[in-house]
């Protein structure tokens, strides 16, 4: 381009054009980065949280198809021997001895799963009517302690004609 001194002029930004441009682009930038870090934050919550209740789910699911007689007995790793026999002795888990409320826990990958049984009356397994079955995930997020709890009632197959 020749301008009018007769001159041919160089055409192009300004320093001030430049920095404004810079300020913008860094801006935006951060703003971008920082939507990706709570996108993965979410994500990472989202997986644990899926996580907590395929345990849960899976749980009352083990304790729902299982013989009224082994229902206080579990396989934790599935290999058919028993890992773990469900107590009502107020210890860990377990609040109160002898009120009917037999607990098991186990944790798996910062997740503490509970599950417990409740009788519907305080005595022995075989003479209840039936039982609530209720099992608890807890773990921890950025945003706090998060908690997947699910329950259900089982009848005593005995009292209702089918054993």
């Amino acid at each position: 381009m020749i301008t009018d001194h007769g001159r041919r002029s160089q055409e192009g930004f300004t320093f001030a054009e430049v920095m404004v441009a810079m300020a913008i682009t860094s801006v935006t930038l951060v703003g971008t980065v920082a939507t990706f870090h709570v996108a993965e934050q979410h994500l990472r919550e989202g997986t644990v949280a899926s996580r907590a209740l395929a345990l849960v789910e899976s749980r009352i699911e083990a304790k729902q198809s299982a013989r009224w007689d082994r229902l206080l007995i579990d396989d934790l790793n599935h290999d058919g021997q028993s890992n773990l026999i469900m107590r009502d002795e107020g210890e860990g888990d377990d609040a109160l001895a002898g009120d009917g409320v037999y607990s098991g826990s186990w944790d798996d990958h910062g997740i503490h799963l509970r599950w417990t049984v409740t009788l519907s009356r305080p005595g022995a397994l075989s003479t209840s009517g039936s039982v609530l079955l209720e099992a608890i995930a807890s773990y921890m997020t950025d945003r706090g302690p998060r908690e997947v709890r699910m329950s259900t009632l089982r009848a005593n197959p005995t009292f209702v004609g089918f054993n």
